[in-house]
């Protein structure tokens, strides 16, 4: 297994009928998924995206979840609050 310094991610919408929030981390994604999430988060609407430290990416990825949740549920987030939150996780 190949150690990144920082994990490159993406938080998108899905183009479908559901329209939830979804996030992916590109770097993690091995050969046998990494087509069909790329298509599916190239497919979807951009959110928001950059690069998390590795050596902070189980509380970068617990605080993206609670991101997720408050999207989906209908909170009102524009990227740069995202950005805000996030700052002490990104690279």
């Amino acid at each position: 297994m190949f150690i990144h310094d920082k994990v490159m991610f993406e938080i998108y919408r899905e183009a479908g009928y559901d329209r939830r929030f979804r996030v992916v981390y590109f770097t993690e994604l091995d050969e046998h998924h990494r087509d069909a999430e790329i298509a599916r988060a190239t497919a979807g609407e951009h959110f928001y995206d950059g690069f998390l430290r590795a050596e902070t990416l189980a509380e970068a990825k617990r605080v993206v979840g609670r991101l997720l949740e408050q999207l989906n549920r209908g909170d009102s987030l524009e990227p740069q609050a995202l950005e805000r939150v996030l700052a002490d996780y990104v690279a």
